[in-house]
This record gives structure tokens, sequence and C-alpha cells, in this order.
């Protein structure tokens, strides 16, 4: 370690005799603006920077290239590239991204704005202008040719829980700093934007290393967090048939461990909400699947809305959760937990009250009751049977998912499109350690196919399967190509309905038929010859299974993307049910003024 530390330090090792040493210019024992951020990302555990270059982000691009730990990776267009982050969040904890000055930052904001709903720490890096622009009244290429730079800026405030402008070497070490603390503390995504002339001037701030810095671990309120856990207690305890529900913000408090913890020492049933899928253990023996009012798994919405009371560990509410405001839930019997925050029926709120503090210290005050889950027991009837099929006969959406279901394991993860796939995938039963993504409360289209080669960069030990639509897939294709390029072997089921299904069962219209294309066909052609990719078209079962064979046999270490041909009316009957609900809601008249 050569940092101004250790410089200065050397004095005490020199004899008496010795000649003093030379003064050491202060740029020599620097590191640059580049390097240090460049070390900050990895320090936090980045190791893949996803980006597409422009003129004012090309240096610090090339001290991120000089970085050893860091590799970077060039997507098609930004919107890629930010969900591509996303999906990285999702496996790692964190994700990073570097487009260009406002054509390229208004590009990726879309993709900004969905971490930002899903709570994912991705760290935003701009290339900004010249240091020496801001504030000279002069109007630059790639702006909307104003004078005034903070368009981009004003745009990310909105959807970023701190921005940095970083025009000024003096402050830039705590600018960077706070900016990538505050998203990891927040669980948030940060805006960073970096003069382009300033990535490769040394300055004494950048020590060679720098120093690691501290996250403080927030610690509960003690009081706070006794008052909760003893009320809880009590009102639990005098519950006939409790039962558990897990929601998306389990990821947020990675309250994961003590989730568990709770769930053991309750006996209670454990269901899912939609979007905190892959965060609860399904091959627990209380899992009873996925609470999704009128939309839920067999015989789960029952035990839930029957039951005296719930607990609701990190739940979001909204429009598309509660199936259009249908759920058969009441405040009066639930205790809803959230990363900070326990509120206990209609009785007391307590704040600065952390989930997972709450969640161990509850599960050693709990009775074990497993009424609710002999219930669930007694009247549980397994999935009916897909009928027996003619020889021939076109692939049913139900018998697709069977096979996906068979090709599940703990060295696999899901990720689930926007579509007909949320309601599909949720049907499938995680083995253990097997991931689980999908964009529920953000609902971008298109958002699976940057979001798989995000998360398949960042989980290398596992084989991600990702349920796209037609429809979406059209929106972010191209990135396919950025898939084949990094070595990924990823499964890609497209399922080819012939248009936006979701929408159809919301409301119809011919907006919703799209011109169908040749996909494995498209597939091959950006494959051209060049790293391993293979391609299959299914129509019927028997085809179907060939094709994962070859998929998980001898195209194992290949890109696979499997078509396959469905009927456009053939969709889960979940769908149905919720399409209505969420058009019902969508179509409510004007309260009267």
């Amino acid at each position: 370690m050569d940092s101004a530390i250790q410089i200065g330090s050397t004095a005490h090792h020199n004899s008496a005799s010795a000649p003093a040493p030379a003064p050491v210019p202060a740029h020599a024992c620097s590191g640059t603006l580049g390097s240090h951020l460049a070390r900050r990302l990895v320090e936090i555990g980045v190791r893949d920077v996803f980006s597409v270059p422009g003129d004012f982000n090309l240096t610090l691009l090339d001290h991120l290239i000089a970085e050893p730990e860091l590799n970077l990776i060039g997507c098609c267009n930004e919107l890629n590239a930010g969900y591509a982050a996303d999906g990285y969040a999702r496996a790692k904890g964190v994700g990073a991204c570097v487009v260009t000055f406002t054509v390229g930052g208004l590009s990726v904001l879309n993709a900004i704005a969905g971490a930002c709903s899903e709570n994912l720490p991705v760290i935003c890096i701009v290339g900004g202008p010249n240091s020496n622009d801001y504030g000279t009244n002069r109007i630059l290429h790639h702006t909307i040719g104003l004078p005034d730079f903070s368009q981009e800026l004003r745009c990310f405030q909105t959807v970023t829980c701190i921005q940095a402008v970083v025009n000024n070497l003096d402050d830039a070490h705590e600018q960077i700093d706070t900016a990538i603390s505050t998203a990891l503390k927040e669980s948030k995504p940060a805006y960073i934007s970096i003069s382009c002339n300033l990535p490769g001037i040394p300055h004494p701030t950048f020590a060679r290393d720098p120093v690691p810095f501290f996250l403080a671990p927030k610690v509960s309120n003690h009081l706070g967090l006794e008052a909760a856990v003893e009320a809880t207690a009590e009102f639990l305890n005098k519950a006939v048939k409790p039962v558990i529900v897990g929601g998306p913000n389990l990821r947020v408090a990675k309250a994961q461990k003590a989730f568990l913890e709770f769930a053991d020492a309750s006996g209670y049933p454990i269901a899912v909400m939609p979007s905190g899928k892959g965060l609860v253990p399904e091959h627990h023996p209380h899992f009873i699947g996925t609470y999704w009012g009128a939309v839920s798994t067999g015989f789960c919405g029952e035990i839930v809305e029957s039951a005296d009371a719930y607990v609701f560990v990190g739940p979001i509410f909204n429009d598309y959760s509660s199936v259009g405001y249908s759920l058969l839930i009441k405040k009066e019997k639930a205790v809803i937990v959230q990363p900070n925050r326990v509120t206990i029926g209609n009785g007391p709120s307590l704040g600065w009250v952390f989930m997972t503090d709450f969640l161990s210290a509850l599960a050693k005050k709990l009775k074990k009751n497993s009424t609710a889950l002999e219930n669930y027991r007694r009247i549980f009837v397994p999935p009916g049977i897909p009928l027996k099929r003619e020889q021939d006969e076109p692939l049913r959406v139900n018998v697709l998912f069977k096979h996906i279901q068979d090709i599940l394991g703990g060295d696999t993860a899901v990720i689930a499109e926007t579509g007909d796939s949320w309601f599909n995938c949720q049907k499938l039963r995680l083995p253990e350690n097997c991931g689980y993504e999908f964009q529920m409360q953000y609902g971008s289209i298109g958002w699976s196919v940057g979001a798989t080669l995000g998360y398949a960069q960042a989980a290398r030990d596992k084989r991600v399967i990702a349920c796209i639509g037609d429809g979406s897939f059209q929106v972010t294709a191209q990135d396919i190509s950025t898939m084949i390029r990094c070595g990924q072997r990823t499964i890609i089921f497209l399922i080819n309905n012939g248009g936006y299904t979701i929408e159809v069962e919301i409301h119809d219209g011919p907006y919703n038929v799209i011109k169908n294309w040749d996909y494995t066909g498209l597939v091959n052609a950006i494959h051209n010859g060049e790293g391993k990719c293979w391609t299959a078209k299914v129509r019927t079962e028997d085809e179907l299974t060939a094709a994962i064979a070859t998929a998980t046999g001898e195209q194992k270490d290949s890109l696979c993307f499997i078509e396959v041909f469905v009927h456009k009316d053939d969709t889960s009957k979940e769908l149905l049910e919720w399409g209505s609900r969420v058009s019902a809601a969508n179509g409510r008249p004007p309260n009267p003024q």
C-alpha cells in the first residue's frame, strides 16, 4: 500500500544519520477520480458495470476498464443497461451502469425509476459536461439546446435517493462516497454525474487504496422494540388460527433469516405475496402458496382470509397486488411489519423497530400454533392433472409450465416478464435456493431481457430460465446480443401468442395485436456464428420435451432460445379474473363533485 498515510510514517524507520527523504510530490501518492470510483464499486461488491459509451463518458470508461476487478459490459442501449443493473442488484445486492449526459441519462431513466420502485441500490453514473462549461451560458450538444444543464438532474431527483454532480475535484471524493453509501443505506438508486475532463486527474484526496467506508449497523430503539414484541406476542398468542404472509420488503430489510426463525418458532402457515415470491422458502413444510386475493394459489387465499390474525412481513399493497382493491383483509386483524416500523391491528404503530430485530425477538415469545396449517392440510386437494392430449395437439400454456417446473433446481433462477408469465410463474413451486425475480410494482414490459442479462452475469452459479411474452420481447430484444457476447447459458422461453395478452384481458383493442416476427430467425441473425447459441421452435408437447432435453443436455453451455407457439386466448385462469378486476378498478366513474 502506498497511500499518503504509509508514506508519512516511513520517517520512523530512518536512522538518524540517513539523509532526509526527498519530498514526495502530492500527486504521486494520489489516485485519480476515475480510479477512486472504480475501487469504490469493487468494494461494495460490483464486478460488472453495464454501459453505453458516449463522448462525455469515454475517459471515465477507460478508468473503469483499468480496474482489474471490474468488467465493463457494453449494452445495445441505455434502457437495457439500466435493466441489467437492476437484475444484477437483485442477485448481488447492488448494481451499476454508466451512460452519457442527457441523451443517455434520459434513456436510462425508466430503468432507474423501476429500480427505485423495487428498492434496489443501483449506482447510475453519467459522464457530464466539461467542468469549465458550468455557468457559462454555453449551449452543448446532447442537451435540449438550453444553456441550463440541470434538466437531467431534475429528472433523476424524483427517482433516486441522492444526486451528486461532480464538477470540482476538491469535494469529488466526499460526493462520490456519500452518494454510494446513501444508496446502500436506503436501498434505492443513486445518480452520480462526473464532468468529462476530471476522471484522469490525480488529487490528494484520492488515496491509491481508499480506506473502505463503514456503514453503521441500524439498531432498533430498545424500548420501542420491547413494546412492539410484547404487544404483538399478546395479539398473536390469543388468536385461534394465525397465519404469516411474506412480502417484497423482506429484501430491503435483509430479513429472510429472521423470517425463517419466526416461522419455525410459530408453527403458523406461511404464504407469500406475489411480489415477495423468491424471498420466502417454498420448500418449508409450512408453506401454503401465494396469497393474491381472488387469484391466490389453491386453498391459500381461503386460509389467509379466514384467519383471525395475519402477520404481513414487508408487504406492498397496491392496485395490482390487491387485485383491484378486492382483498378481504381487515386492518384490526393484521400485524404489519415493515423494514423499520411495526403496526399492530388498530393499536400502536412503533417506528425505528427494525424487521430483523423484531422477528428474532418475537420468535422467542410465541406459543406454537399450527391450527391454520392443519386446517389447510385438511382442505387441500392437489392441482388437477392436465387432460390427456391428442397426438400433435397444439401446446397448452399449462403444459409448458408443467415442464418448466420439472427443470427447476437449486442451481436455477426464474425471471418472469410482466404479463401472463406473472401468473404462470407464480404457480411454480421453487426448490431450495432457486432464485425468482419479477418487477411487479413498476411492471415495465421488456424489463426481463435486460434483467436476465444482469442477473445471469451476477449469479454465475445459476442457470437463468426466463419466461418472456412476444410483445415484451419486441421492446428490448437486441440485448440477447450481449448475453451471447458474455457467454451466458440462459434458457429463454419466448411465448408467442400474437400480442399483449395481459392488456387484452384488461381492455382489448386493435393496439394489442402486434406484428409477428420470426423470433428464432432474429436470434440466429444476432448470433451470427459468434459465441454459443441454440434456438428451437416448439408447437407440441413432444417438440417441447425434445427442446428441453437438448437445452439441458448437449446445449447446456449455450444460450438456448425456445420459441413456444400457443393460442392467443390460452391464458391462466388467474389472468382472466385479475384482468377483469383491474379493469373494473381502472374504469370506476368519477365521484360526484
